[in-house]
């Protein structure tokens, strides 16, 4: 599917465009009517994945409530929760065309143990369902929550989201993984942004690719005893710099609650919660 042009006005105060051309979507960057105009003739389904695993279950019902209102609104949306607490996952009215599908995984001794598995859990999903249910896919954060509208402008290929913590810092300040045998590997001299690894998005097709590179990458580490600095993260960004997104959402789209919004961010789209990981972590 063709990403559309997205960038009909210009600000000055942001950079709006990679260097490879594809759009960076801030506030007052596109015009919502003729997205909307466009995209809604296709029919789309958008799946969203978020992990809900241990203790992290508590803040599934803010994650959907805040979605109802906020994300990809008029919109066909299936939400797919993994946990191991079926039973904990909250009731929430949702609207017409949306839907929440259940997905029991197992639980977890410690926190990086999710984070190895979410993306051959995702892929294994895309393969046997969402591929055939869904047109785009989102795999989100459950510790987190909507603000303001999320739409059709964050749709594309493949999309990426520049962390809130990196956007003001050079290249060589980003936490990439920085040793050599780690299949994460990014030397000083490269790198484009820091991505988080909170958002991934794009096609189905797209995601899948994604996620079963990364997976693949992250075992082989594994197999040479070697947990890369962010874990999944790290092997997402090396992904997309040798793989470039083809739209890329500025933090609007992933902000924090913890920090300060600077004058650039008009909007905070959706955020980090603040929360205490020696709570809700089982190895912290």
């Amino acid at each position: 599917m063709r990403d559309l042009l997205l960038c009909f006005f210009r600000r000055t105060d942001v950079v709006t465009v990679t260097p490879w051309l594809a759009p960076i979507v801030w506030e007052d960057t596109f015009d919502q009517v003729l997205i909307d105009y466009n995209y809604k003739a296709m029919n789309l389904t958008i799946a969203t994945t978020v992990f809900a695993v241990g203790k992290y279950v508590s803040f599934l019902r803010e994650f959907l409530e805040t979605a109802e209102i906020h994300f990809m609104v008029d919109y066909k949306v299936n939400y797919y929760v993994f946990t191991d607490r079926p039973e904990d996952v909250p009731s929430v009215n949702l609207t017409k065309g949306r839907h929440l599908c259940v997905i029991q995984v197992p639980g977890a001794n410690r926190w990086q143990e999710i984070s190895a598995r979410r993306m051959k859990i995702i892929s294994t999903t895309i393969e046997t369902r969402i591929s055939r249910e869904a047109d785009y896919i989102f795999c989100l954060d459950v510790d987190s929550k909507f603000h303001a509208h999320w739409g059709a402008e964050s749709l594309g290929r493949l999309v990426s989201v520049i962390h809130p913590w990196y956007y003001q810092t050079t290249r060589n300040n980003f936490p990439y993984e920085r040793r050599p045998a780690s299949k994460a590997y990014m030397p000083m001299d490269r790198g484009d942004y820091y991505y988080g690894g909170a958002l991934i998005g794009g096609s189905v097709a797209d995601v899948y690719i994604l996620t079963k590179e990364c997976h693949n990458r992250f075992e082989e580490d594994a197999k040479n005893s070697i947990e890369a600095a962010w874990q999944e993260e790290s092997h997402l960004n090396r992904y997309l710099y040798y793989n470039k997104p083809s739209k890329v959402l500025s933090p609007e789209y992933l902000w924090h609650d913890s920090k300060a919004r600077t004058k650039e961010v008009k909007v905070i789209r959706f955020s980090g919660v603040v929360k205490n990981y020696a709570e809700i972590r089982p190895n912290v």
